[in-house]
């Protein structure tokens, strides 16, 4: 049994008692206060069978939440650990009503200055609100948020639109990809919205300008911005307090990367994948877009410093070695505290571009970014929707992807971890998709782990794990017509880490690709999804052998107990 770091929040009796507590909730399908578990429309297969299965999966999980084989710890995700996102503070702090800037609310003229302007009076400061009221507000230029604690607020997403003339390549340049080929990084990268400290913005788009083709996530354009804090000692999966060399440059409350370098036997991307003969059989050597992935790099929040005893804000994500070069490092200053509100951001209508040949008609992008948020925004139009890139920690609720259809509706990538996304909708495309277009739906790759996708309405799209391989990732409670395809270049490496979970998924059309992957997923758990076929895009294994997967309450979606897996983990304690 591996033992964990700190115990002092949660014991393994309390744990236990709230894993009774929850088990107890979920034969009856609530929760305290009696707050429905059940996702709407299972009532009816929550009936088949003699009603709801508490699944045994879930009771081994709560007994080792922090080092199970096959599901990973996900309750905290998202913005402070899970924490409600924070509501309006009345008459307290500084406020900028976006209208006392210069900006009109009747589409007439470029708004984007006098939401700008708005936006930097309150970072300067020290953060903020940002008021933009009823109305629609012509954008010719990119909304930056790029000072912490600064909200960007409209009257809600059916009263505030932003409406986006131009798109990317038209206001920064053609950003071409670092791997090479005619590609665009603007269908993976950027927002007209765009949640990205200020220094990092200008270096990203600087080097863009320069067709020097950055790296976008947290240690620089070259990743070679950092600076070692101190190593750290041999620790587990699961730990939240480790040793480290020296504590002198490490306080309580900073956010700091621990770098974890693999060797030349790929010891560290094996264990990625679970371990075992799999994938130690495996060829990684010309995976050369997945072994640019490392480093891996995790941030983190230090919550006590004891000596030489620090204690995090989350479990260790894998186990820390000494032949990884463990470390604690710097990286680039992150944007923390900041969120944008209440709006629709409606891109011109244009036709959907070539797949990877996006314009830039996205949505909300957040880079570098920990501890920040969107909530009620909806996106129209648009090439791709809301981005996670080099995004950690943060919480996208009540979302929704509208229009002529999106490249990728949802996308996480370059090591982004620890995010929530509840709530979310893709829509049903208003216009045929144009011949050369893809669709993939919701995204995760680069090495991204422990995000959450929970209660999601997907009228298209499927689930993307987009090849460099993401592990620990959690999808829960979703609903999906599962036409979609999956992405990735082959150099990117396997579809999937270890520790992925798929948990009541109901899928409308039947279709077997990425929803069913105890055939594909190594260390993986499928439970509560559909009964469902192979067809179109089939994938097979990236490891030979056995995957060590697990299969419970197939073809019984809603009729599972928890329904929700987050929201079990959440009610396990702290």
């Amino acid at each position: 049994m591996v033992t964990m770091g700190n115990r002092a929040d949660i014991s393994r009796r309390g744990l236990l008692g709230s894993a009774v507590a929850v088990a107890a909730a979920a034969a009856t399908g609530t929760f305290g206060g009696g707050t429905a578990l059940a996702a709407d429309g299972a009532a009816a297969a929550a009936t088949a069978g003699g009603g709801p299965r508490f699944t045994p999966l879930w009771g081994e999980f709560a007994a080792e939440p922090f080092t199970h084989p096959q599901i990973p710890f996900i309750g905290r995700a998202g913005y402070r650990g899970g924490s409600a996102l924070p509501r309006p503070r009345g008459g307290h702090g500084f406020t900028a009503n976006v209208l006392h800037y210069g900006a009109r609310p009747d589409n007439s003229a470029d708004a984007a200055p006098a939401i700008n302007r708005a936006i930097a009076a309150a970072g300067e400061r020290g953060g903020g609100t940002v008021l933009i009221p009823e109305g629609t507000y012509r954008i010719d230029d990119v909304i930056r948020i790029g000072h912490s604690d600064v909200v960007v607020r409209g009257a809600g997403s059916g009263r505030t639109t932003l409406y986006a003339t131009k798109n990317l390549t038209e206001l920064i340049g053609v950003y071409g990809s670092r791997y090479g080929g005619d590609k665009s990084s603007w269908s993976w990268a950027g927002g007209l919205i765009w949640l990205c400290p200020e220094a990092r913005w200008t270096s990203l788009t600087d080097a863009i300008k320069a067709k020097a083709w950055p790296f976008e996530g947290w240690t620089g354009n070259k990743r070679d911005e950092w600076r070692t804090l101190t190593t750290v000692a041999p620790a587990r999966l699961g730990d939240r307090t480790i040793t480290v060399d020296d504590a002198r440059k490490l306080k309580r409350g900073a956010l700091v990367l621990l770098r974890l370098a693999d060797d030349s036997a790929h010891t560290l991307l094996e264990h990625m994948a679970g371990g075992g003969a799999g994938p130690e059989a495996y060829y990684w050597d010309d995976k050369t877009k997945l072994t640019s992935y490392v480093p891996y790099e995790w941030p983190v929040r230090i919550t006590a410093v004891h000596g030489r005893e620090v204690t995090l804000e989350r479990p260790l994500p894998l186990d820390v070695r000494p032949e990884w070069d463990p470390r604690l490092t710097t990286l680039a200053t992150p944007l923390t505290g900041s969120g944008v509100e209440g709006l629709t951001l409606e891109a011109v209508e244009t036709p959907q571009s070539q797949h990877l040949l996006d314009k830039g008609y996205n949505g909300v992008a957040f880079q570098c970014a920990y501890d920040c948020w969107a909530d009620d925004i909806t996106v129209r139009h648009v090439d791709n929707g809301f981005g996670l890139i080099g995004a950690s920690a943060c919480t996208l609720r009540r979302t929704r992807v509208a229009g002529r259809g999106s490249h990728h509706p949802y996308y996480c990538r370059e090591g982004s971890h620890d995010n929530l996304v509840e709530d979310f909708t893709i829509e049903q495309r208003t216009v045929p998709a144009p011949d050369g277009t893809q669709l993939h739906g919701i995204n995760v790759e680069g090495l991204s782990s422990h995000n959450v996708w929970s209660r999601g309405v997907m009228e298209m799209g499927t689930f993307d794990s987009h090849r460099g391989m993401p592990f620990a990732n959690v999808r829960t409670d979703i609903t999906v017509n599962n036409n979609g395809r999956h992405g990735g270049d082959a150099s990117a490496g396997p579809l999937f880490g270890a520790r992925f979970t798929h948990w009541n998924i109901r899928v409308t059309n039947g279709r077997a690709g990425l929803m069913r992957i105890d055939g594909l997923a190594p260390y993986s758990a499928t439970v509560g999804v559909s009964e469902v076929t192979e067809f179109d895009q089939i994938d097979v294994p990236d490891f030979a052998g056995d995957l060590h997967t697990r299969l419970e309450a197939y073809g019984t979606p809603g009729a599972v107990r928890p329904a929700n897996l987050h929201d079990a983990q959440r009610a396990l304690g702290r």
